[in-house]
């Protein structure tokens, strides 16, 4: 009995030395890289998964935190897998020990007796599970990660790391492929086949091996039932619901403004974007089907943003990107750059009404004109004569736009655009009078952004798309009452056939050769626009933008919203009145050259026009006059050919070929000549 003391103090002293040898073990464990790559997201305004991107190796593997699971998995899986995962340190003794003993009554592994923590050790360096060194290794790993993290953290490893079959890691890729759905709300059925797959993936597949994954999933079931996380009528009923035979697509909405967020801050995890994934998808549906009917090669691209905020709500880039080879769906036509066609009349309308060369019922002649050696055209070939400065607008005449920007100077013009938020570009650098009429390089965004300038009372509004991105100052392009009256005057234009009368302001453009057609509105809140075309800058016969981009202007606003938002009135200084109560210098419009000009019931040659190419026809040319005094005299390379003519119609003999320019003289001693070409 004297050796009992110190047998009890060597044995104690044993014990001490082999719990500091243990701890000293587990302390000097080399924890695995717990920082895995997971997949770069792109989500929404309201934070729903816009598109996700895989990791090294091709592998789906998106984060979960713990309060991003429905709780009634975490309770089934803990039920399954680990009853005492809340209490033990790691390692799971009893259960090991039972594990050890059937494997030695029946010679073969009968369960694992692994903790949900030793589960994340095999996870997160990929060890083995079938022999001992491996099994150790864990329980060494799996007791540090306990001395290191907290449970919740241990089981946000587990909702990552799990396999799911195929190439789905983590509880979020397993719920988008296989129920197209979050995990944060999962039925009964659901969460059982998800507690099942991990313990063997790809046997368990449920697109591949149904009858298996049935199994698996009623032993989890069942087994939560004698837990008592789940009742027998939850059990029965998710015991009749099928297991899910297709994998489905993870989200890929917003393509193209995904890809762009992605390039531009590549080291984000998560990007944040402005658009609204409900409105968004219904907009790329609505582009599959504007397509439909239109020749192959055709694209489609829309925006549409919140211009009180300049927050995008939406942004199709193409009809589809996956199998668009024709319509060249990889290019993101929001971007662009192409030519607007009429769609920039309303910036020269409203800086015309600025600077004080015209009001909306200030009169206008549309008549054929030439600028130096340039002669613009309505699209249809005809001119209106006189007509107000609003109907001018909205006909969308060319003359009289190009005549106001001729005395505002294409130079403001373009100044202008810049101060909207654009970045536009002219052929060769110098901007000319053809900018007025599309002559220039914009994208469908920067339109967009001009266009929310109006409703926004003549001040820029630069959008945004990435939250926290928006360091553009506000400028004054236009006053308010100039704003308004615009709103005023596109919000009377006639929608397209079979669309409502509903007050969208808007207004539409061809770009020359039919290669662009646009169409750009706004309410009271919203501004939307759509382009039509092909990528590569080829025409489309026949194409115009009211015809082919308006109709799906109006059915976006549709889809946007029930009923539209009003406009505002007019501010206080705005100036409402009738042609004869304008002040007289804006009664009728006067170029600064106007002293310089012809009367308008001078005398004209109105036929052939300056520079025809005509045939050396056998009987001779014929001219057709305007306000003429007769009789008339008529010269042809100063030479006499017809005098004493009394008809508006004068035939004159054939002349030489080439040059010849021809001169009508009437009773009141007027002329005009003309210079053709003769063949």
């Amino acid at each position: 009995m004297r050796f009992l003391p110190v047998f009890l103090v060597l044995a104690l002293l044993f014990v001490a030395g082999a719990r500091d040898a243990f701890d000293k073990w587990v302390e000097t464990t080399e924890l695995p890289n717990l920082l895995a790559d997971t997949s770069v997201e792109v989500v929404d305004r309201n934070g729903l998964l816009l598109r996700a991107y895989t990791v090294e190796g091709g592998l789906w593997r998106l984060g979960a935190g713990y309060g991003e699971v429905d709780p009634l998995y975490i309770d089934v899986l803990l039920a399954y897998e680990d009853k005492r995962f809340w209490d033990h340190q790691g390692v799971d003794l009893r259960a090991l020990l039972r594990a050890a003993a059937q494997s030695l009554w029946h010679g073969r592994v009968v369960s694992g007796g692994s903790t949900l923590t030793m589960q994340v050790a095999r996870l997160i360096e990929d060890s083995g599970t079938g022999s001992w060194a491996g099994k150790l290794r864990q329980i060494r790993v799996a007791l540090a990660l306990e001395q290191h993290m907290s449970k919740r953290e241990i089981l946000e490893l587990y909702l990552t790391h799990a396999p799911f079959g195929g190439n789905l890691e983590g509880i979020r890729a397993a719920t988008l492929s296989w129920f197209g759905k979050e995990p944060q709300r999962l039925t009964p059925a659901e969460t059982g086949l998800l507690v099942a797959l991990p313990q063997s993936p790809n046997a368990r597949r449920p697109d591949r091996h149904t009858a298996a994954a049935a199994d698996a999933r009623e032993r989890v079931l069942r087994r939560a039932e004698e837990a008592g996380v789940l009742d027998q009528e939850s059990v029965a009923g998710a015991l009749m619901t099928p297991v899910p035979r297709v994998r489905r697509a993870f989200p890929s909405v917003a393509m193209h403004l995904a890809d762009r967020a992605l390039a531009e801050t590549p080291e984000l995890q998560r990007h944040e974007v402005t658009l609204d994934r409900a409105l968004q998808t219904s907009l790329e549906a609505l582009a599959q089907d504007a397509l439909r009917g239109l020749e192959a090669r055709v694209s489609i691209a829309m925006v549409v943003a919140d211009h009180t905020s300049g927050e995008i709500l939406a942004s199709v880039g193409s009809a589809g990107v996956i199998g668009a080879d024709a319509r060249q769906g990889f290019i993101d036509m929001t971007r662009a750059k192409r030519s607007p066609g009429s769609t920039l009349k309303p910036l020269v309308y409203g800086l015309s009404f600025d600077r004080g060369l015209a009001h909306p019922d200030t009169m206008i002649t549309d008549r054929p004109t030439r600028f130096g050696r340039y002669a613009p055209q309505n699209f249809d070939g005809r001119f209106r004569g006189e007509l107000r400065v609003r109907e001018a607008l909205a006909q969308s005449l060319n003359i009289p736009v190009v005549m106001l920007t001729d005395e505002l100077g294409p130079a403001n013009l373009m100044a202008a655009m810049r101060a909207a938020g654009m970045a536009p570009e002219v052929p060769g650098g110098t901007a000319g009078l053809a900018v007025a009429l599309g002559g220039v390089g914009v994208s469908l965004e920067e339109l967009v952004t001009l266009y929310a300038m109006i409703p926004q009372g003549g001040v820029s509004t630069p959008l945004l798309w990435k939250f926290g991105r928006n360091t553009s100052q506000r400028q004054r392009v236009m006053s308010r009452s100039a704003a308004w009256h615009l709103g005023d005057i596109l919000s009377d234009i006639a929608p397209p056939a079979g669309a409502p009368r509903s007050g969208l302001a808007y207004k539409t453009g061809t770009s020359y050769g039919h290669r662009d057609t646009w169409a750009i509105g706004f309410d009271g809140r919203h501004v939307a626009g759509v382009w039509i075309g092909r990528p590569d800058g080829t025409p489309v016969p026949g194409a115009f933008g009211a015809e082919v981009a308006a109709p799906v202007l109006f059915d976006v606003f549709q889809r946007l919203k029930p009923t539209l938002d009003p406009l505002s009135a007019p501010p206080p200084e705005t100036l409402i009145v009738n042609t004869a109560q304008l002040p007289e210098p804006l009664q009728k419009f006067r170029g600064r050259n106007a002293v310089f000009e012809s009367a308008e019931d001078a005398l004209e040659v109105a036929f052939p026009p300056e520079g025809a190419r005509l045939a050396n026809a056998v009987g001779g040319m014929t001219l057709k006059v305007k306000n003429a005094a007769y009789p008339l005299t008529v010269l042809a390379n100063g030479a006499p050919v017809a005098s004493g003519v009394r008809r508006s119609d004068v035939t004159v003999p054939t002349v030489g070929r080439g040059s010849a320019t021809l001169t009508v003289i009437d009773a009141r001693g007027q002329s005009d000549r003309i210079t053709v070409w003769v063949d």
